[in-house]
Parts: C-alpha cells; sequence; structure tokens
C-alpha cells in the first residue's frame, strides 16, 4: 500500500477532490499557509498507483513541485476496502504497479559505489573458497551477499523505458562488477596457490562446482533468463527481491569466481567455459528481465498516449532513447548469439561422446562394467588449438580389468565427432558381499587389504599417441 501526499495551490483544491471523488479515493487536506497551498494526503493500494497516476496525469496534476509516495501499513477509511476489492482482488489485469514506481524503484536497487564493489569482493571471495572446498552451502553464501540484482534490474528496467542513462549505468555496474569479481578470484587465487594453502597439485576441473560451471549448455542458458524473468516480476508487482537477487547472483558470480582460477591454475579451457557461462547468462538476465517488463506492459513514455495526437509515429525519427534502447538489446543479443555457437557445438559434442561410451559398453566384452559419469571439457571451436578433454568415469568389479578400453572409446570417440581428443577411463572398482549381489550397482571404493584401511585412488586409462597433438 502506498500513502500519496500532493502540494496543490488552493485554487486548484476543488479540482483536485473532484478527481479524487471521482476515482472514489478517500483524502485528508492540510492547509500550508505559508505557501497559500494545501497538502493533500490519500491511501491507495499499489495495483491502483497506475491508473490513479495516469488520470492526474491527463487533469493537468503531472508536474507538481512537492509529490511524495511512501510505503504505508495499513489504512482505515470510508472507501478503501472498495478500492482493494476494485484493484486488489479484481480478475482484470490490475496488478502491476505504475511506470513511475518501477522507474524509482529500479534506481534505488543500486546502491553507491563503494558498497556496491566492496559487497562484489566479498562475494567473489566467498565464491572462491567455496568452490575450492567444493561447498555448495558456502557457494550460496556467496550468492546471498552478492549485489548485482539491482544492476540487472536497473538496466532492464532503462531498456524497457528508454532511460539512457539507467541503462548506462546499470550494464556499466554490471560489467565492472563482474570484472572486478573475476579479477578478485584470480588474485586470491594466485595468492592461495602459490602460499601453498591450495596444493598446486590439486585437479580443478574435478571438483564438483568448477565441473558444472565449465560446460555451458541450455540448462545454464534458462537459469539467467529464468532469474532475469523473477526479478522483472518482483519489481513490477511489489514482491520481495532478495531472493531473486539470489537468483542472479547464481547465474553470475560462481562462473566469474572459476574464470580466476582457471587462469590460476593455467587451465585455459576451464577459464573459457566458464567465461562463456558468465556472458551468456548475465546477458540473458538483462534480455529477460527486459523482455518481461516489457510483457506486462511497460514501454518508454510510460504507456501513456494522446488520443488526438495524428502523427504518423512510424514516419518520425527514432528519438535517442530508442536508439540506445535498441542498440542494446541487439548488443546482447550478440553477446549471446556468438558465445553460442560455442555452446550449441559443445552440446552436440557431448551427445555423441555420451552415445559412443553407451554402444561401446553395450557390447558384451564389457558387460560387466556400469557407466557412472561423463565430462566433457568445453570446446574452444579451434581458437586455441587444443584438442577436447574428455574424462568417462565406470565402475567394475573389483577382480577385473579393461586396459584396451580407453583406446578403444579414443578411437570411436575421435571417428564420431571428427576432432582431436585427449579422453581418460577413471575405473571406481566395486565389490559385492555376495556373488548373488555383485548385480546391485556401483558401490564406494573397495578397502586395500595393505593400506591401513585407506582406500586406493580410482585407477585410471589415458588413452594419448605421442607427437599425434
Amino acid at each position: 500500500m502506498r500513502l500519496i501526499r500532493l502540494l496543490v495551490g488552493t485554487e486548484r483544491l476543488a479540482e483536485l477532490t473532484d478527481v479524487l471523488d471521482g476515482e472514489g479515493i478517500d483524502f485528508v487536506v492540510t492547509e500550508e499557509r505559508e505557501r497559500d497551498a494545501v497538502i493533500v494526503e490519500f491511501p491507495l493500494p499499489v495495483q491502483a498507483m497506475e491508473n490513479v497516476d495516469r488520470t492526474l496525469d491527463e487533469s493537468g496534476f503531472e508536474d507538481l513541485d512537492y509529490s511524495v509516495v511512501a510505503n504505508a501499513e495499513t489504512a482505515s477509511t470510508e472507501r478503501f476496502e472498495e478500492l482493494e476489492a476494485e484493484y486488489v482482488e479484481a480478475d482484470d489485469e490490475t496488478d502491476s504497479v505504475s511506470v513511475e514506481e518501477v522507474r524509482v524503484t529500479a534506481r534505488s536497487l543500486l546502491p553507491d559505489r563503494r558498497t556496491y564493489y566492496a559487497m562484489t569482493v566479498l562475494s567473489a571471495l566467498v565464491a572462491t573458497v567455496g568452490i575450492l572446498l567444493d561447498s555448495p552451502a558456502v557457494v550460496i553464501g556467496s550468492m546471498a551477499i552478492a549485489p548485482q540484482v539491482g544492476a540487472a534490474i536497473t538496466a532492464s528496467t532503462g531498456i524497457v523505458l528508454g532511460e539512457t542513462a539507467m541503462i548506462r549505468d546499470g550494464v556499466r555496474s554490471l560489467a565492472l562488477g563482474l570484472l572486478v569479481a573475476v579479477v578478485t578470484a584470480t588474485l586470491f587465487g594466485l595468492f592461495l596457490h602459490d602460499t601453498g594453502v591450495v596444493s598446486p597439485a590439486l585437479h580443478v576441473s574435478t571438483v564438483k562446482q568448477i565441473s558444472t560451471r565449465i560446460s555451458p549448455g541450455f540448462l545454464s542458458l534458462l537459469l539467467g533468463l529464468c532469474a532475469g524473468s523473477a526479478a522483472a516480476l518482483g519489481l513490477a508487482t511489489d514482491l520481495p527481491l532478495a531472493l531473486v537477487g539470489v537468483a542472479i547472483a547464481a547465474a553470475v558470480v560462481p562462473a566469474a569466481a572459476a574464470v580466476g582460477i582457471g587462469i590460476v591454475w593455467g587451465l585455459p579451457l576451464v577459464a573459457l567455459g566458464a567465461g562463456v557461462l558468465l556472458v551468456i547468462n548475465a546477458a540473458a538476465i538483462l534480455l529477460a528481465g527486459a523482455a518481461t517488463l516489457r510483457v506486462m506492459g511497460y514501454h518508454w513514455g510510460g504507456g501513456d498516449s494522446d488520443p488526438d495526437d495524428d502523427r504518423d509515429w512510424a514516419r518520425l525519427p527514432p528519438s535517442r532513447e530508442t536508439v540506445v534502447a535498441v542498440g542494446t538489446v541487439v548488443l546482447l543479443l550478440l553477446l549471446i548469439s556468438v558465445p553460442g555457437v560455442a555452446v550449441v557445438e559443445h552440446v552436440r559434442t557431448e551427445h555423441e561422446v555420451s552415445t559412443v561410451v553407451r554402444d561401446t559398453l553395450d557390447q558384451p566384452s564389457y558387460e560387466d562394467l556400469q557407466f557412472r559419469e561423463l565430462q566433457v571439457a568445453f570446446a574452444d571451436l579451434g581458437l586455441l588449438g587444443l584438442p577436447t578433454e574428455v574424462t568417462i568415469q565406470v565402475s567394475r568389479p573389483a577382480d577385473t580389468t579393461h586396459p584396451s578400453l580407453a583406446g578403444t572409446l579414443d578411437d570411436e570417440v575421435e571417428a564420431r565427432t571428427g576432432k582431436p581428443v585427449i579422453l581418460a577411463v577413471e575405473f571406481v572398482d566395486r565389490q559385492a558381499a555376495s556373488e548373488s549381489d555383485d548385480d546391485l550397482g556401483p558401490r564406494e571404493p573397495h578397502t586395500d587389504p595393505a593400506g591401513a584401511g585407506q582406500a586406493p585412488p580410482a585407477a585410471h586409462s589415458v588413452a594419448t599417441r605421442p607427437g599425434r597433438y
């Protein structure tokens, strides 16, 4: 609910009260003797703001020297329940807030620069720690303190309303914030790497929190689209944006940290894959937010039009706001489509490798093996000249070996995909309590009798050919 205060001259008081009475709005009037004016105060449901604001503008009250819109908890007036029944409980499309309120709220969500970048640095530090510890809880904590929701909503709102300043501030804050996050993760990762806090021998590409963010796909794009759309929906319907902020941060902050970790550990495909995911999700958030607001009826000009204006708008030159908004949308589409080529290629490669693995393991000679996991490193599309790294994990009975499996799969994958690969097979031994239990499925790695109770590492077989790559 909103509480509105308007300062009008005494000569226009009767005109304003007639408008409010016509809308069924209860009000109070306070005299301002020094200004020869009065303050008119009245409560409104959020859903009534847009309609009442339009009515006041049409009545000539759009450029008042003093107008305040404040939050209110409750109101008890003679006709307020009727207003709620009309705007809140009605089935028509009156559940969105006014254009002006959307504009003001979006601007207020962007904190000052010092706070914004400080919170970005802290969130990047926490995300880096969570990824290296492979702790989902810590990574979620980094999302909760990330401030990117304000920048994203400001930019999306600016695109829809044609506000050049909002587009500039939002896009710049989001881009620079993500750059700061990448630099922070890189410097912090370098410190952890060089001081030995984290072992340089750590295979970061096998860490679950990294491997899930270096292989962008359609589900990753869907995350960005849903986060942006949810943010716009929350803004337009006056719903809490705190949880939406976590969703937006989930799409970008861990990916930014993964880029820094890939740079420090000298893994270009990790940095490239996470970087592509970061760019695609950031662009998807802005586009989805703008599209959702546009579908809900918001656009530049506030949705108001003059019925007596008979100009041919199609032939008028586009305004500067229109050019900037359309140009921003085109740029965002390019940011999605260019890396999107790599994403489509990666998904295709992953599907082909999965088909080869399953067809191979279905052969009688490998009937005792069970497929567990597949990881295909993000392809560089020939930009870095690196082969595609493929890691396959299968389980096997503890007393069996398959030394030729990696070579067989390597040949089959290269023949199917038409590109060079480095393929590794990780075997996880399983042991059943009895002969009849051997088919119950994968179990924990067995214990080495001579290893003081320690489970041995999974056996590996890597197919490589010297001088080939």
